[in-house]
């Protein structure tokens, strides 16, 4: 049995509001009706097939699917997915796209690995090896730019005083 165009029209706004009433009467029936019969349209066995079907579908396309999750993981492995990061400049404030850094590149290829159940242990220690000459960079990188907050004085016993 097919849903006639109100009763569509009736399923569709039920669906967006919630409220039996104020869809009756988008839906093109009268006050009077939609105030004493709204409540039996969702009973009506076709229709409420029709909405059921509509929320399934539409709880199914919020969650992401196994396979997206895959996808965009191997595309921030890979270095493909952008993000968008704020930079400060002498005269002003500029947004940049950059790929994402490689911790969290080694994090999305560790996820990648736990859903297969066969993965060797070898790449897993190579994944730790990168992993740590990731924090030795990092880590490099803060000291050369003086953001772990010592204060360091080079004294030079050979150099004259001018």
């Amino acid at each position: 049995m097919k849903l006639t165009p109100k009763q569509q029209k009736f399923a569709d706004e039920y669906i967006k509001t919630g409220n039996a009433t104020q869809s009756a009467i988008e839906a093109g029936y009268s006050k009077k009706y939609a105030n004493t019969n709204a409540p039996k349209l969702l009973q009506n066995t076709t229709l409420k097939q029709y909405i059921e079907r509509c929320m399934t579908d539409i709880a199914s396309n919020r969650v992401m699917s196994y396979t997206e999750a895959v996808e965009l993981l191997t595309s921030i492995a890979r270095g493909e997915e952008k993000e968008t990061v704020v930079v400060a400049t002498p005269v002003s404030v500029e947004k940049v796209e950059k790929e994402a850094d490689l911790k969290t590149r080694i994090s999305a290829l560790k996820e990648i690995l736990k859903r297969y159940p066969n993965n060797d242990k070898l790449i897993e220690q190579q994944i730790r090896k990168l992993s740590a000459e990731a924090d030795i960079a990092q880590k490099k990188a803060e000291l050369l730019s003086g953001n772990n907050g010592d204060i360091t004085i080079n004294i030079n016993p050979f150099e004259e005083d001018i």
